[in-house]
C-alpha cells in the first residue's frame, strides 16, 4: 500500500545523502543472514483484501472469501493464507492494545482466525511501521510489543507490515532496518510462528538488508492493473537510481519486473522479493497479459497473493490462478529466482511509448530449467536464445548446451473455460469435478514431493526436443509471455550424477 502523506529529507546534496547510505549498507550486509523461522521456505500463497476492496472490509466478506478459496479448489493448489489488509482497527484501549472495529467485525479477530483454521487455512493481518496505517488507523510504531502480543493472542499467522506515516524514520538503510527490525523481534518474542511480510516499497535499499528480518519484502511501490502503462505516481523506472524519490503506487507489471532485474538473485528460502499482489481477475489487462503477469511472479519467486473479488471470479481468471505446472515453478524446492538473460528495447512501442522484449531463465530442482519469453512490444515478435545464454553462469561456461533438452509448455494444459465455469457455478461439486479430471492437489501431494517424483501434472505438455548447441526460438504474441520447463533428454540415465540442489543460500 502506498504512502498517503510523508515528508522526505532534502536530496539537494547527493554527496551527503549517499555517504551514510554506503556506510549503513556495509554494516547491514556484513551482519544479516537469511531468515530461519521455519516459515516461507517457498513463496507464500494466498489472498489479500486490498486490491479489490481497500477499506470496504467486514466479517462476512472475509468468511465468504475463505469459503470460496476452499470451494473453488484454490486452497488445494496452495493458496493457504487469507490476509485482511488495512481498515480493520477500532483503535487502542486504555491499556494500549489494538481492538477491531466492532461494527465491521462484531465477533472479533479470534473468531475469524478460528474459522480459517477450521478450514485448513491461515489468517493474516495488517499494520504499519508508522504512527498511522496508510488509511489512517492506529499504526504500530513504538507499539510493537503490545501489538505483536495481541495478534498472537488472536491466532494470527501472518503480518503484512506497511511503511506509512513513519515519522521521518527513513533516509538510510540502517534507520529503516531498525524500524522494521523492532516488529520482527516483537513477533519472535511472542513464541507464535507468524510470517512477517515487510512492505516498505523498496525504500532505502530493502534488497540489501530485509532478508535478515522478514519472510518477504516489497521491492516496489504498489502495483496497479496495467501491463505497461507508466504513471507519475510510480516515478521510479530504474531501481539503481539513487535519486528515486517516489516508489509510490500505480506501478505496472513491466515497471516492477524491470526494477527487480538487477537483484533478482537476492531472494532466498524464507525471505522473498515481493512484487505485490496479483491483479489477475480485476479486469484491467487482457488474458494474455494476465498469463504473463502470473508467469513472471511465479518464476521470480514472488509471493502469490490473489487480489481479486472471488465472488465474481471468471473462468479465465480461475484457470490462470490454479495452473499447477506454473505454481510448481514458484514452489520448486531448489527455490531460486529466474534471472533476465536478454533484453531488447529496440522494438515497436505501444500507445504509452513503452515496448521491449525480455527472456528470463532460472534453475530448477533436479537440473531442470525454466525459460520465459516476454513480449512487451506492440507487435508479435520472433524471440530466441541459445542454450549457452539460457544456461550461462558465473564461470562463463554452460556445459548443459552440449545436451538435448525436452521442452514442456507450462500453459498447454491450462484448465478449459468450460471446466472452470462448472467449478464456479457448482462450488459444492468442485471436489468431484477436480477429482474427475485428476487435477493436482497439493494438500495430498506437496509440490516438493510431486516435483521430486516428476508428476506429469506439474511438468506441462512436452512439445519438442531442443537439440544440443541450437537456438530456442519462439514467435510470441504482443503483450504476452510463453513459459517452458526444459528437462534433459538424458535425465533418466544421469539422474544420480546431477549436481546437488541443497545449497539454497547461494546467491
Amino acid at each position: 500500500m502506498a504512502v498517503l502523506d510523508q515528508t522526505r529529507p532534502s536530496r539537494s546534496s547527493g554527496r551527503s545523502l549517499l555517504l551514510p547510505v554506503i556506510v549503513s549498507l556495509s554494516v547491514l550486509t556484513g551482519s544479516v543472514s537469511a531468515v530461519n523461522n521455519g516459515l516461507a521456505r517457498v513463496p507464500q500463497m494466498g489472498w489479500n483484501s486490498w486490491n479489490a476492496f481497500a477499506c470496504n472490509v467486514y466479517e462476512s466478506l472475509v468468511l465468504d472469501h475463505a469459503k470460496l478459496i476452499v470451494e473453488t479448489g484454490l486452497r488445494d493448489v496452495g493458496y493457504e493464507y487469507l490476509v485482511l489488509d488495512d481498515c480493520w482497527s477500532g483503535g487502542r484501549d486504555e491499556k494500549g492494545f489494538l481492538y477491531p472495529n466492532d461494527k465491521k467485525f462484531p465477533r472479533g479477530m479470534k473468531f475469524l482466525a478460528d474459522d480459517l483454521h477450521d478450514k485448513g487455512m491461515l489468517f493474516g493481518m495488517y499494520s504499519s511501521a508508522g504512527a498511522m496505517t496508510c488509511a489512517r488507523d492506529e499504526g504500530s510504531l513504538d507499539h510493537e510489543t503490545e501489538d505483536a502480543q495481541v495478534w498472537a493472542s488472536w491466532g494470527v499467522d501472518y503480518l503484512k507490515y506497511d511503511n506509512c506515516f513513519n515519522q521521518g524514520r527513513f533516509g538510510t538503510p540502517l534507520i529503516t532496518f531498525q524500524r522494521f527490525e523492532a516488529m520482527w523481534k516483537a513477533i519472535n518474542a511472542t513464541g507464535r510462528p507468524m510470517l512477517y511480510s515487510l512492505c516498505n516499497w523498496g525504500e532505502d535499499s530493502t534488497h540489501a538488508w530485509a532478508n535478515g528480518i522478514s519472510n518477504s519484502w516489497r521491492m516496489s511501490g504498489d502495483i496497479y492493473d496495467y501491463f505497461t502503462r507508466p504513471d507519475d505516481l510510480c516515478s521510479c523506472e530504474n531501481a539503481q537510481d539513487p535519486m528515486c524519490i517516489a516508489p509510490g503506487k500505480h506501478c505496472s507489471v513491466l515497471n516492477i519486473i524491470n526494477k527487480l532485474a538487477p537483484y533478482a538473485d537476492r531472494t532466498k528460502p524464507g525471505s522473498w522479493a515481493d512484487l505485490d499482489m496479483l491483479e489477475v481477475g480485476n479486469g484491467g489487462m487482457t488474458d494474455d497479459e494476465y498469463v504473463a503477469h502470473f508467469s513472471l511472479w511465479a518464476a521470480l519467486n514472488s509471493p502469490l497473493l490473489m487480489g481479486n473479488d472471488l465472488r465474481t471470479l471468471t473462468a479465465p481468471a480461475l484457470s490462470i490462478l490454479n495452473n499447477p505446472a506454473v505454481i510448481a515453478i514458484s514452489q520448486d524446492p531448489l527455490a531460486k529466482s529466474a534471472i533476465r538473460i536478454k533484453r531488447d528495447v529496440n522494438v515497436k512501442k505501444d500507445e504509452y511509448g513503452v515496448g521491449e522484449a525480455q527472456i528470463w531463465s532460472g534453475k530448477l530442482f533436479g537440473g531442470d530449467q525454466v525459460v520465459i519469453f516476454l513480449n512487451a512490444a506492440d507487435e508479435d515478435l520472433e524471440m530466441k536464445a541459445s542454450l549457452e545464454e539460457i544456461f550461462i553462469r558465473e564461470t562463463g561456461k554452460a556445459p548443459q548446451a552440449q545436451e538435448d533438452w525436452e521442452v514442456h509448455d507450462l500453459w498447454a494444459n491450462r484448465m478449459s473455460d468450460a471446466v472452470a465455469q462448472k467449478i464456479i457455478d457448482s462450488p459444492d461439486q468442485s471436489a468431484t469435478i477436480l477429482s474427475g479430471i485428476d487435477w493436482y492437489n497439493s494438500t495430498l501431494i506437496p509440490y516438493k514431493e510431486g516435483i521430486e517424483k516428476g508428476d506429469k501434472r506439474l511438468l506441462g505438455k512436452r512439445i519438442e526436443t531442443l537439440k544440443a548447441r541450437t537456438m530456442f526460438v519462439k514467435t510470441v504474441k504482443r503483450h504476452s509471455a510463453q513459459m517452458y520447463r526444459l528437462r534433459s533428454s538424458d535425465r533418466g540415465a544421469k539422474k544420480e550424477n546431477l549436481p546437488s540442489d541443497d545449497n539454497h543460500d547461494e546467491l
